[in-house]
């Protein structure tokens, strides 16, 4: 039930991995909600999919101007230069700016770098609104923690950190997000500390991963295999075990350039998450490598060599396409001039062909394959395969690549 009378009119903007989650959590708690988003298509698409009397999806900036509580949740990622791309950020900011009376409220949720709100956002507020910012407006920061196709922790199973410009906001930010989020709340001292907060959780985690890959690299190299290592040292009760593979998404490849995209423009130059990075991204070169050198070892008299990589997406059971580095592993094979199939039975193909030019397969029904490559191990995937089928499409003495040690 929702007691915050002065803000029951929300406005979600962004209706994307994070957008509609949260908006369905607000409409669940007796709040009206307006979902926004400039992609018409979309709009059109989810009108059709929910209806309720206190639920709106519009991608006409006039439908906000009711609003009072501005939750921002737009993309941001990175350029091809590998720096912060805060377009989505400024448009919607423009946007929300045109629409805000005295007394609103805006809280960002899009990763950002700390004081990107109070640097880049709240400016583009005061202007297009013509309003003071802390006497017209407030604005706060709580990070999304959304996790795309997790059934274990779902939006109101996390707790949510919160965050206001000033005392005033910050109290009722906070009691707003407590009565839609069952887990509760940590409401932190200043924006900035939630920026921050976001930004290195995943930091945290690339890191980590990145150490592992490296262990994997050099083991690799000694004929050891890194699963069976990981086995035997987690047996100590204080190791915290994680999994060699690609790191793409749109959070763990992206956020740790955020920070450092900050750290730099202070005139310090990050070495320790900068290194995790390179061996991140360079992880598809150094396995198609691998599977160069089998190839060569084993099939030297053949010309075109068959490969299939299995997953596409840029995680376990997870549709999501955004920045794969599945791609990067099949464009360098792809320069070898080596013949390469690409099987997901759970991701949207057109949408792959739209974005990456690539045909996925509709089924394993190909033979004489000299390689395979579990990328993505998608439950559906461990499914199909068996000793059975993987005898029957590979090549004699083929090799068979499994990433996450899944089969």
């Amino acid at each position: 039930m929702n007691m915050f009378k002065n803000y029951n009119n929300v406005a979600v903007i962004g209706m994307g991995y994070v957008g509609l989650p949260l908006l369905k959590q607000f409409l669940k708690y007796g709040y009206k909600v307006v979902g926004f988003d400039k992609n018409k298509m979309k709009i059109s698409k989810l009108k059709k999919e929910y209806r309720s009397k206190n639920l709106r999806f519009s991608s006409n900036n006039l439908d906000l101007f009711k609003s009072n509580f501005f939750v921002v949740c737009v993309p941001t990622p990175i350029n091809k230069n590998k720096k912060p791309d805060l377009s989505f950020l400024k448009n919607a900011s423009l946007i929300v700016g045109k629409n805000l009376k005295k007394g609103d409220i805006v809280v960002y949720e899009s990763t950002v770098f700390p004081g990107c709100t109070e640097e880049y956002c709240i400016p583009i507020l005061e202007k297009s609104s013509k309003l003071k910012f802390n006497k017209d407006f407030f604005c706060g920061y709580s990070p999304e923690r959304i996790n795309p196709e997790d059934k274990k922790y779902t939006i109101d199973k996390i707790i949510k950190v919160t965050s206001g410009s000033n005392k005033f906001s910050s109290n009722i930010i906070d009691k707003i997000y407590k009565s839609i989020i069952p887990a509760g709340t940590y409401k932190t001292k200043t924006i900035r500390e939630a920026e921050a907060a976001k930004v290195i959780e995943n930091i945290q985690r690339d890191l980590n991963i990145a150490l592992i890959n490296e262990l994997s690299i050099i083991f690799d190299k000694m004929n050891l295999n890194i699963f069976e290592i990981l086995k035997a040292a987690s047996t100590k009760w204080n190791f915290i075990k994680f999994k060699p593979g690609l790191v793409g998404g749109h959070c763990i490849g992206v956020d740790p350039y955020y920070l450092t995209y900050k750290a730099q423009q202070l005139n310090y130059n990050p070495k320790v998450i900068l290194s995790g990075r390179e061996i991140n991204d360079n992880m598809s070169k150094e396995i198609a490598n691998k599977v160069i050198k089998h190839l060569n070892k084993n099939f030297i008299r053949i010309y075109k060599k068959k490969i299939l990589i299995l997953g596409f997406s840029f995680k376990e059971n997870s549709r999501d396409i955004r920045n794969t580095k599945v791609i990067d592993l099949y464009n360098y094979l792809k320069k070898k001039k080596y013949s390469i199939d690409i099987y997901d039975p759970i991701v949207d193909k057109i949408d792959v062909q739209k974005k990456y030019k690539v045909n996925l397969k509709n089924r394993i029904d190909n033979k004489g394959y000299h390689a395979i490559i579990v990328a993505v191990p998608h439950d559906k995937i461990k499914k199909q395969l068996n000793k059975k089928i993987i005898k029957n499409i590979s090549e004699k003495n083929s090799i068979i690549i499994d990433l996450k040690n899944s089969l």
